[in-house]
């Protein structure tokens, strides 16, 4: 929806506006103050100037909000002081930054076309309206829908599709058969669709399984660099719509990761494993394989999960438990020296006891 206002709204991409009756509507919020006020940009409060945006996501902030030489503010709609500046309130301060910052930075689509020194593989099938720069390799039979930009170093391999509106940024690696759709975003280095670790034992060797699978990512999902997701073994990794893997991210074979999540950096998840929708996994988190996540379950930072979370869970360290579990534990831990002097000292009180012959229940 938001994109869609916006590539109503703009005008000259050289020096974009907006009143500050437009801003309340793309943001949906309430406007204080004159409704043809004119924006050109968004910029920090600390930065801002005559002409520009800026926002505020509390009260915490007030010193700064005080200061600004900003034109105009967006601030929470609960705000408690009043306001230097004509404003527009909101119930999400940040969501309002990032849409108004989206459409200022936003540009229209620029098809510079195959250019030479790309290689193009048989019988693909690539749109007009594309961007492929040089030095990347198009495998046979690739199809490559309209408005999509690949740079240099990018390797797609045989049969791949990607959607339009997608974006294929330098040395990211496709494998064969593997599919991206519509407005995807996928970060420098990652790879996709590699082989999952698939291996036999045989006495004291190994034998490869081979892994005939493939990987499908769904609309509007964005990967990060050098993440990587390993085809099936057989059937699909599934990459549902709308989410977003951070950087550095190893999502194993088969694994079917839910619509709406997140994924942030160094999180290892092993195969066959399944993560509902809107989810969120803090940085580092290992996921053990054939286990089955819930929806809208949310698993802080380093926290090992080594059995199935239903739904609405929040978890946290490792092993996992519950959020609240886990922060009581937590807070013991620094007291576990003087915990165990305690200990200690009792124990010794009791064999005294015992030495004496007396009963220490009395």
């Amino acid at each position: 929806m938001a994109k869609d206002w916006m590539m109503t709204h703009i005008k000259d991409n050289d020096m974009k506006e907006l009143t500050l009756k437009e801003i309340s509507e793309l943001v949906d919020g309430r406007l204080a103050g004159p409704e043809d006020l004119k924006i050109r940009a968004i910029a920090p409060l600390d930065q801002a100037g005559p002409g520009e945006i800026s926002f505020a996501v509390g009260t915490r902030l007030k010193d700064k909000v005080l200061e600004t030489r900003a034109s105009a503010l967006i601030l929470p709609q609960n705000w408690s002081m009043e306001s230097p500046v004509p404003s527009v309130f909101v119930k999400d301060p940040y969501l309002a930054f990032a849409k108004v910052l989206n459409f200022f930075i936003s540009k229209p689509f620029l098809a510079k076309g195959v250019m030479e020194g790309a290689r193009i593989g048989q019988d693909a099938s690539i749109e007009k309206e594309v961007t492929i720069y040089p030095g990347a390799y198009i495998g046979d039979r690739v199809k490559i829908g309209k408005r999509v930009t690949i740079y240099p170093g990018v390797f797609i391999g045989d049969d791949c599709e990607i959607g339009d509106d997608s974006t294929i940024y330098a040395n990211v690696t496709l494998y064969s058969k593997t599919v991206i759709g519509r407005r995807c975003i996928i970060h420098a280095g990652a790879v996709i669709g590699s082989d999952g670790f698939g291996f036999a034992q045989d006495g004291l060797s190994f034998v490869k399984i081979p892994q005939v699978g493939r990987v499908v990512i769904e609309d509007d999902c964005e990967i990060g660099a050098n993440t990587t997701i390993d085809r099936a073994t057989f059937g699909e990794t599934r990459i549902s719509k709308g989410t977003k893997i951070d950087n550095l991210v190893q999502i194993a074979h088969n694994c079917n990761i839910g619509e709406n999540t997140i994924i942030v950096s160094q999180v290892g998840i092993a195969g066959s494993t399944s993560i509902g929708k809107n989810c969120m996994l803090g940085g580092q988190v290992g996921v053990v394989g054939h286990i089955k996540i819930g929806d809208r379950v949310k698993i802080g930072a380093q926290s090992g999960v080594a059995q199935s979370i239903p739904d609405d869970s929040i978890v946290s360290g490792s092993p996992a438990v519950p959020h609240r579990v886990w922060l009581k534990v937590s807070s013991l831990v620094k007291r576990l020296p003087e915990l165990f002097k305690e200990v200690s000292s009792l124990k010794k009180a009791v064999r005294e006891l015992k030495k004496e012959g007396i009963d220490g229940s009395q």
